[in-house]
């Protein structure tokens, strides 16, 4: 029986799995969206995973969580590691791309820039109020439009006047769209400069004070728009890797930590579909910080808190 490890990826939008060998290599995976629920997002992903999964040979032994979400799930998996997004993203992506010095993310709510040097983070940024630059972005504007999120890379592609967009904001934008359309824009330069905007916002934000060196590789859901890669190398004047698996890779980082993991190796066995899991938020009294403390209870029965800011907190049952 050959050892394995799971990485869960869990984000406002989306929800990634990924199981991994010995050595890295991706044996399986599954991207679903959050729907706003990430217990059941993720014992979604769990089954998938479950039926691909090859019982025979491979023992999950180890499991790691990251995203928005990271703690909640950690705690209903057991996961022996629960790291931030931005370590995840760098250990996933320095693990297929070790000379890479800048990465490049957006995903459905937020984005973010991460540094490298020498495979390790030294610097990042995150942009989580702007929405302009981002995956929802995109697929509100797709909607206005009429046309598939999923096209729009290859319909800016084929822009050979690309309209001017203000980027500022999520507002401006959208109205400036509904204005160029009415003048009679051509659809392809309006979803070509769409493409752009992304791109600039992000730049003129979350890359603001950034020294973008190459090698860079672009990340997250909005990374298939082939329009936002292509807007990106015209605006860096660089070449930007988009890898396959580019959403996968901070589901890979949190399995790759798994995996280095110390801590007493377990024997998963998938069965979490038909526990209940429930979250709660408690005042506490304790003290005249008033904290809200947050529980989690499999079956009714308590299995961790946090929130606390002092001992008179933690929850003793």
């Amino acid at each position: 029986m050959e050892k394995c490890y799971l990485g869960i990826d869990i984000g406002s939008i989306s929800t990634k799995g990924v199981i991994i060998d010995k050595d890295n290599n991706i044996l399986y995976s599954e991207y679903l969206w959050t729907e706003g629920n990430p217990i059941e997002a993720v014992k979604r992903v769990i089954k998938s995973l479950e039926k691909q999964f090859d019982k025979e040979k491979y023992q999950i032994v180890q499991i790691g969580t990251t995203g928005s979400a990271r703690k909640l799930i950690g705690t209903i998996l057991n996961a022996s590691v629960i790291k931030n997004e931005i370590t995840a993203h760098a250990i996933g992506t320095t693990s297929l791309y070790p000379q890479i010095k800048t990465i490049l993310e957006i995903g459905g709510q937020d984005s973010k820039i991460i540094l490298i040097e020498d495979g390790i983070a030294v610097d990042y940024a995150m942009n989580t109020l702007c929405a302009a630059g981002t995956g929802a972005f995109l697929s509100s504007q797709a909607k206005r439009l009429n046309v598939a999120v999923e096209d729009f890379g290859s319909i800016a592609l084929t822009s050979k006047n690309p309209t001017k967009i203000a980027a500022r904001c999520t507002v401006f934008a959208e109205s400036d769209l509904v204005h160029k359309a009415q003048m009679g824009y051509k659809k392809e330069d309006i979803i070509a400069g769409l493409c752009k905007s992304v791109a600039v916002n992000y730049l003129n934000n979350v890359g603001k004070g950034k020294k973008i060196n190459s090698p860079i590789i672009f990340q997250g859901g909005v990374s298939k728009n082939i329009g936002v890669k292509k807007a990106f190398e015209d605006l860096l004047g660089q070449e930007v890797i988009v890898d396959k698996n580019g959403h996968l890779m901070g589901a890979l980082g949190a399995a790759i930590l798994a995996s280095r993991s110390e801590e007493k190796e377990i024997n998963f066995d998938f069965n979490i579909s038909n526990i209940k899991f429930e979250t709660k938020a408690i005042e506490c009294k304790g003290c005249p910080n008033n904290c809200e403390i947050i529980c989690v209870y499999k079956n009714d029965e308590l299995i961790d808190s946090w929130g606390n800011r002092c001992e008179k907190g933690i929850l003793k049952h």
